[in-house]
């Protein structure tokens, strides 16, 4: 007697492989926070660790990301920490997870979606449906390049769009088989929560998640809607060989007019408001800039040369990439600067046409192309962002490997005699990208290895020069740091990070020159970028002064600095970055135990945009170094402004400043504070009391 082994039972394969993308990420679980990182994760602890309701409110709302401030990104992260600093572990063990989680998701959508495309007439072409679905999950959730989204923390922001936009397709495609049953109230609800609900999670972790419905439309018109009998072919057409049977029950005829209304409603609207969006943001920034190197027209110039980039990674997969550094790209000035913006962009119209000419003889194909593109539209068109990062593949790319791994496993056609052969070539890519994710991984457990390969992998670009210089520091290698960084500086002669690593690199190597600080001076007065970093190291600069810890680095030298940091004419137009230099030049004062002088400067810099924030530090800082009544004075001063308005800013940053006014935190702090100073103020005078004679 032969036993039968369930169709069913072949999706207990998928936690099989679930596994093994545990085992090949588990290397890079031990590395640590990075570059971005540090710029998001300390508002766990910004306000005091979140342990009560208070702190949550304040921490869910202070995200500056997008209008929303991804709060349900910032949410999750309380899953692995509620104050700062804390280990990095938890957080890229979570990454890891969701990343898991995201491919068995994966691997259902793609299943039902091969189920409502293809006739299941037996086991046979059920297994391999249910295979074909778990390999292609697989390819996706096993590649290289996506362990610089899974394992970069931050980066959660990116993988956590990619859960709802799984789970909204699910249920919208239970909703649409609801309604094409008839049972129109059940599905409209469950469409609703799909494609309005999900879409709205979506976009709460991050904004690229408003193109949900969008995907929807594309799977309805190329996959779900197709009907060859209605078009008059004699030969159904499968994915890739025309060889298949396609399902035809919910065809474009067949669809009730209540489901055509309700996609209208919660998958074409919001897809021609994104459009319409997207349009009127290249207006926009045609006309009046955009506040980059590059101007609206060359990047969309650009992003051929990106995209194809990108595709060149997903389908020539290697274990090192660039990584999390794109400063190399150069942005395309005409067609034909350089020649291969010219070659991208009549590829990429060459891809879209054959895609579009594709949809009815081979759909699948044409989906996969088509998807790709249509998950880029918000992060590689008319919004001006970055040109280039690597984490931006993660939706565009997941159903990439769908197409192969049908015709791998011969769906919706008869098993050919290549079967054996192919499955063998399954193993194979497995096997391949598993250790090449395995080996970068491996990497991103290891800070300074990796530094130092990105520096090697990126030899044009500042951001991973200094980087690398940074770990040769910290290894006590100042000398290899300065070769690394004089090299580069030839290329990027104003470029912040490479002058502030070759300051640093000669601190440890005896002392400043007047070179240094005539080449810190010119950076300063024609920076063009990196402004928080200026402004980070002059504050550890004025430091350093007050100790002597730097030869060369003196009082006079960082005043000199901040003399060329205001004669920056771009820095001049921004109030924020005025304010920064008056509060350093307050700090300054203070480190040359100038009191009034420092007085001065914190006030003039808290007139130009008042705010508790810098106001309270400032008077801290007075009553740190023995001045609690100038610190006093500084609180008094600033009470004379209307401070207690929420900001005008649309977005999460009103919201924010709302439940801080509601929960009187900065009143709460001007009380502590105040009281701390007076407090100062008494054992002051007390003491010098008892000095007198």
């Amino acid at each position: 007697m032969r036993f039968k082994f369930p169709s069913a039972a072949w999706w207990l394969c998928l936690p099989i492989l679930l596994g093994l993308a545990w085992c090949v990420y588990h290397p890079g679980l031990h590395g640590v926070f990075l570059f971005d990182d540090f710029a998001n994760m300390p508002a766990l602890g910004s306000t005091g660790p979140v342990t009560h309701w208070d702190t949550f409110f304040r921490y869910i709302t202070s995200g500056t990301a997008d209008p929303t401030g991804r709060p349900l990104t910032l949410l999750t992260f309380l899953l692995d920490g509620h104050d700062w600093p804390t280990a990095a572990y938890p957080f890229k063990r979570t990454n890891v997870l969701l990343h898991l989680i995201n491919g068995a998701l994966l691997a259902l959508l793609m299943a039902r979606l091969a189920t409502s495309f293809f006739v299941v007439a037996n086991k046979r072409e059920q297994t391999r449906v249910i295979l074909s679905s778990i390999t292609a999950a697989t390819l996706w959730m096993i590649h290289p390049l996506f362990v610089s989204t899974v394992l970069y923390v931050v980066q959660r922001e990116a993988m956590l769009p990619m859960t709802c936009v799984l789970i909204g397709l699910l249920l919208w495609l239970h909703g649409r088989n609801q309604m094409v049953q008839g049972r129109t109230v059940a599905g409209f609800a469950w469409i609703a929560i799909g494609l309005f609900g999900f879409t709205g999670l979506a976009v709460l972790s991050k904004a690229n998640g408003i193109l949900l419905p969008m995907y929807a439309v594309l799977i309805e018109y190329l996959l779900l809607r197709r009907s060859p009998q209605a078009e008059g072919l004699s030969a159904p057409a499968g994915p890739l060989d025309g060889k298949g049977v396609p399902r035809t029950e919910t065809t474009a005829c067949d669809c009730p007019p209540a489901y055509r209304r309700t996609l209208a409603l919660f998958g074409w609207l919001p897809s021609i408001a994104v459009l319409g969006y997207l349009i009127n943001t290249g207006i926009q920034g045609a006309l009046h800039g955009v506040g980059r190197p590059w101007s609206i027209g060359q990047r969309l110039l650009t992003e051929p040369r990106v995209l194809f980039d990108y595709l060149d990674l997903l389908w020539m997969p290697r274990p090192f990439t660039p990584g999390l550094f794109n400063d190399q790209i150069v942005a395309s000035s005409s067609l034909l600067s350089p020649v291969s913006t010219a070659i991208a962009l009549f590829g990429l119209v060459a891809l879209l046409t054959a895609a579009w000419l594709l949809r009815r003889r081979r759909p699948i194909l044409a989906f996969g192309i088509l998807f790709f593109f249509t998950a880029h539209l918000l992060e590689s068109s008319t919004v001006a962002l970055e040109l280039y990062f690597e984490h931006r593949n993660y939706i565009p790319a997941m159903f990439m490997f769908w197409p192969l791994s049908l015709w791998l496993w011969d769906v919706g056609r008869h098993p050919g005699e290549w079967i054996r052969m192919k499955i063998a070539l399954i193993v194979i890519l497995i096997a391949g990208l598993a250790t090449m994710t395995h080996a970068r991984a491996d990497l991103w457990g290891n800070g300074q290895q990796q530094a130092l390969l990105w520096a090697k992998l990126n030899p044009a670009s500042a951001r991973a020069q200094a980087n690398a210089a940074n770990h040769e520091m910290a290894m006590g290698q100042p000398r290899a740091a300065e070769i690394r960084l004089a090299a580069i500086l030839r290329d990027h002669p104003n470029d912040p990070q490479i002058t502030l690593n070759i300051l640093s690199a000669h601190c440890q190597l005896g002392g400043m020159t007047e070179d240094d600080l005539r080449l810190a001076e010119r950076t300063f007065e024609h920076l063009r970028g990196g402004e928080s970093v200026i402004f980070h190291w002059l504050g550890n600069a004025i430091a350093l002064s007050a100790t002597h810890s730097c030869p060369g680095l003196t009082s006079q030298a960082v005043a000199s600095m901040l003399d060329a940091t205001e004669r920056n004419p771009r820095l001049r137009r921004v109030i924020g970055r005025m304010q920064d230099i008056y509060h350093l030049r307050g700090q300054l004062a203070l480190s040359l135990h100038q009191p009034d002088e420092a007085l001065m400067w914190y006030q003039k810099a808290l007139a130009l945009r008042p705010g508790p924030q810098m106001a309270f530090e400032q008077a801290a800082h007075l009553g740190s170094a023995g001045y609690p009544a100038l610190g006093l004075r500084h609180l008094d001063s600033f009470e004379s402004y209307s401070w207690t308005k929420p900001a005008t800013i649309f977005g999460m940053p009103r919201l924010h400043a709302w439940v801080l006014h509601k929960q009187r935190y900065w009143d709460n702090e001007l009380v502590y504070l105040r009281t701390t100073l007076q407090g100062d103020l008494k054992y002051s005078d007390a003491k010098n009391a008892r000095t007198l004679p």
